[in-house]
Parts: structure tokens; C-alpha cells; sequence
């Protein structure tokens, strides 16, 4: 596995990540947990090191999961997680809350779920409009020097944040969905300011929620609690729409004897050498089907006709439903 930095902060990761966040829930029931340990033990003997969770994704259960698994590789992994939503005890939810004492209360409960004495890197999940960034930085700020945390990170935060963020406190890493299907942050400035700053990238859903891997179709059927059911862009109008992304990630594949989905994961880490994806898989042949990007060689030619290709296309469908992209920062 071939390793990248995050930016200027010197923290490396290997060149893919692992989301762990469908681990336990979002597309569907949780998996087997003794399955997921196994997983997630192949994927570090593998050699991935950057594993990302959340206090949300559960909630609470897949930051257990990922700690009980990863214990035994403590040395070798970077583990990310993520604060910023309103999560009472008992799992119930009152939307964001990155208030300083919630988030020094919330960084004791993650140390226990992840069995660590340090967070290798914190995210805010969520940027709180109610709670000055500054605040946040500042807050994190003595969460490092207390070392109770390495590294700073944001998501979904837009470039204005970023910067005054990164005043306070130095970001390390700046999440958000980045994928052939979804390119907002091109367009609206957080890729660049990264790029200005020295801060990695890190982006999720780089597979487009499983779509980009051409196994999903007008005819797929998604289990009741599997969130692409609310999804505007899994529609079945839009999905017929859409396999135009697909179609062109398979024509580009037929050339290089990959798939689809190591085509789509080659495009990100061709775009800049501190992004970093994190797909999420339940399978272990998805997994080496990942890793096998890392080796994929797209050449200018390559990247220009994707370019082209994908400059003609007009994806169908908000990427998130409304009311989730409400809580993005924009």
C-alpha cells in the first residue's frame, strides 16, 4: 500500500482509508460484528491505516466496534472520528452541539469507545451555527495540548470556515463528499483553500454510496432502513439518468482491465497527492477491489477524456436529502 501526507501537517495515512461508518448501520442492518472485526483486521494486514468513525455513526456503536477491533494494531493505524452532533446518553438526538463543553464532555466518552489515550485526528462532523468556529479551533486547540488529541479536522465545512478555523487552530484534514458524481468542492472553494493552506482532503462516498461501482440499477432494492431510499439521487429516475457516470467509468475500466470502481477511486487520488479516499465495504473481495486502485495508472490522455466525458453530463438528484444537506455549511 503506497502512503500519502494529509497536507502539511506530516501526518501520514496510507493512500486509501477505510469508512467504517456502514459497519453498523446507514446502508441497512449491522453487520456480524465478530465479521466486521475480521474486516477490519484484513484491511490493516493489508496495509491500511486511516479507519474513520463517529460518536453518530450507531450512535456510539461503531466507535466500540472499531475500538475493539483496532486495539490489537494500535501502533500502526490513524484512527479519525467525529463530533458536532446533539446526542444525549441514551442515543436520542437534538441536532448539532459543538458548544466547548459539550465537546471536551464528548471527547472523555470517544477515548473509552475507542480504548485510546489519544485521537489521532478529531473532526468536527458538523459545523454549529450557533457556536463561533474560533470557539471550536480554540477548544480543540487545548484538547491537543492536554494530548488528549493529535490532529484538527473538519467536515462538510465551507472554505470561509476552514480558513477561520485554521487561524486558531492549524487543520489538519477537511471531509466532505467528493466523487466523479458529486464536485462541489471544485466549484466552491474548499479544494483550494486546502490546497492554500496545506490541508489534506479526505473524501467520503468516493464510490457515490455504491452507484459508481455499476452493481446498482434501476431494479436494485434497498433494505427499509438502508438511507439511499431518501436519497434524491437513488430515485429510479434518477438512477436510469445517472448510469451515463457509470457507462463512462466502464469504457475507461475495458482499457485499463480494472472495474468501475477502481477507475472512480484512481480519479480522486490522480486529482491531488493529499487527498485521501475512504471507501466502506462489508466484503472482503470489495476491499482488495479498492486497494487494487492504488496500482491503477491514469494517464493525462485518461484524465482528459474523463474530464471531457464527465463535463457533458449533468448528474440527476441532490447527493443527500434536504434536510441533511441543511446541516452542511455553505
Amino acid at each position: 500500500m503506497k502512503t500519502r501526507t494529509l497536507g502539511s501537517s506530516g501526518l501520514q495515512a496510507s493512500a486509501l482509508g477505510y469508512g467504517c461508518m456502514g459497519l453498523t448501520g446507514a446502508y441497512g442492518a449491522a453487520a456480524d460484528r465478530q465479521d466486521a472485526i475480521a474486516l477490519l483486521h484484513a484491511a490493516v494486514e493489508r496495509g491500511v491505516t486511516l479507519f474513520d468513525t463517529a460518536e453518530a455513526y450507531g450512535p456510539f456503536t461503531n466507535e466500540e466496534l472499531v475500538g475493539e477491533a483496532l486495539a490489537p494494531y494500535r501502533e500502526r493505524v490513524v484512527i479519525a472520528t467525529k463530533f458536532g452532533f446533539g446526542i444525549n446518553p441514551d442515543g436520542t438526538r437534538y441536532g448539532v452541539d459543538s458548544r466547548p463543553e459539550h465537546v471536551r464532555q464528548v471527547v472523555e466518552a470517544m477515548l473509552k469507545r475507542l480504548r485510546v489515550t489519544t485521537i489521532d485526528l478529531l473532526y468536527q462532523h458538523r459545523v454549529d451555527p450557533s457556536v463561533p468556529i474560533e470557539d471550536v479551533a480554540g477548544t480543540v486547540k487545548e484538547l491537543i495540548q492536554q494530548g488528549k488529541v493529535k490532529h484538527f479536522g473538519l467536515s462538510e465545512a465551507s472554505a470561509g470556515t476552514i480558513r477561520r478555523a485554521h487561524a486558531v487552530q492549524p487543520v489538519t484534514a477537511v471531509q466532505s463528499e467528493y466523487s466523479l458524481w458529486t464536485r462541489d468542492v471544485e466549484q466552491n472553494g474548499v479544494l483550494a483553500a486546502c490546497e492554500e493552506l496545506g490541508i489534506g482532503f479526505v473524501p467520503f462516498s468516493p464510490l457515490g454510496a455504491g452507484f459508481l461501482t455499476g452493481k446498482i440499477d434501476t431494479s436494485t432494492v434497498f433494505s427499509d432502513t438502508d438511507f439511499r431510499n431518501i436519497s434524491p439521487r437513488f430515485t429510479a429516475d434518477a438512477r436510469a439518468a445517472n448510469v451515463v457516470v457509470v457507462d463512462l467509468l466502464k469504457r475507461i475500466a475495458g482499457r485499463k482491465h480494472a472495474t468501475p470502481s477502481q477507475i472512480a477511486l484512481a480519479w480522486l487520488l490522480a486529482q491531488k497527492p493529499w487527498i485521501v479516499p475512504i471507501p466502506g465495504t462489508r466484503k472482503l473481495d470489495r476491499l482488495d477491489e479498492n486497494i487494487g486502485a492504488v496500482s491503477v495508472d491514469l494517464s493525462d490522455g485518461d484524465l482528459r477524456e474523463i474530464r471531457e466525458a464527465a463535463s457533458k453530463i449533468t448528474v440527476q438528484g441532490a447527493r443527500l436529502p434536504e434536510a441533511v444537506l441543511k446541516l452542511t455549511d455553505r
